[in-house]
């Protein structure tokens, strides 16, 4: 961290990185939802693929309601690592879900 950003108050530091963040869970999630719902993944049961686009509405969700709190509060709100993890897990196996589909079909 450059010595610019050590002289942040603790909320603007907050904003700084969570904003990001947020933006980026956001984004893969819409990215994996849009491949759940626009194609049947052979590798997949129906179950299976339903399941995860389930988790995946629910963790947009969620990720919609944290940046909300964190605008609302201007940068007031934190959020633990153990809300964080279970984002980051599910974005590993979208992202692998998603190369899979890819190495299938060309």
């Amino acid at each position: 961290m450059s010595s610019s950003n050590s002289n942040l108050p603790e909320p603007e530091l907050l904003k700084s990185l969570l904003e990001p963040l947020l933006d980026d869970f956001l984004y893969w999630f819409e990215r994996s939802r849009s491949l759940l719902e626009g194609n049947t993944l052979n590798f997949l049961s129906t179950e299976a693929q339903a399941d995860l686009l389930q988790r995946v509405r629910q963790a947009q969700q969620e990720v919609e309601t944290a940046r909300m709190m964190l605008k609302v509060t201007d940068g007031q709100v934190g959020l633990d690592t153990a809300v964080l993890m279970p984002w980051h897990r599910l974005v590993t196996e979208c992202w692998q879900v998603s190369m899979r589909f890819r190495s299938q079909n060309p």
